[in-house]
């Protein structure tokens, strides 16, 4: 069975497919020929999610699945949320978007957060159900390690000695909020095409 994960990044793509049961392949949007950029124009991490399967549902009309993340830190009132990626512009730079949160905290003692995954699934049908992911953790003081994307090298999750840009990806995988977002629409893939 094929899904498209509408996503134009290769590293979640592959990322998917490690932990897809047998029987499913993920396929990513340039595998598909979408290569425009889709708007998120949502206020939220569940409207983006939604807006992004159903426009890959609109055009090739077979399963697809969107996830849409972001990093919630308590002392900034759940920034950077939705803005996540574009935090620090439009260019999408990782370090600089580090640089600018680590900036925001100098301040605050309070340094907990917490990354949310939502998954939007729409069936071959038609029919969506929404799953979400969630990891509670802190923003480091300084990045450490080399591994992962995005925020990975300056959240620690909680119980954890480590970033997960220190952890090898198998264990990020299995505790990461995507992780845990995916595992929900794993269980409900095998309940309803098992």
């Amino acid at each position: 069975m094929h899904i498209c994960f509408a996503s134009h990044n290769e590293n979640k793509v592959k990322e998917m497919n490690a932990i897809m049961p047998k029987g499913i392949s993920i396929i990513g949007l340039k595998e598909l020929g979408i290569t425009e950029e889709i708007a998120e124009t949502g206020k939220t991490l569940e409207e983006n999610s939604r807006i992004k399967a159903s426009h890959v549902y609109e055009r090739k009309g077979m399963p697809v699945f969107a996830d849409d993340s972001g990093l919630l830190v308590k002392a900034l009132k759940g920034e950077p949320g939705v803005y996540s990626a574009r935090y620090a512009g439009p260019e999408r730079d990782d370090n600089k978007n580090m640089d600018l949160l680590l900036g925001r905290l100098t301040d605050h003692i309070d340094r907990s957060a917490e990354f949310q995954t939502v998954i939007t699934f729409i069936n071959q049908h038609g029919d969506t159900k929404q799953f979400k992911g969630v990891v509670e953790g802190t923003i480091t003081t300084n990045k450490k390690g080399r591994n992962g994307f995005g925020y990975d090298p300056i959240f620690q999750p909680l119980n954890q000695t480590q970033t997960f840009a220190e952890m090898s990806n198998e264990i990020k995988n299995r505790i990461s909020h995507r992780a845990k977002a995916v595992q929900k629409l794993l269980e409900y893939l095998h309940q309803h095409h098992g």
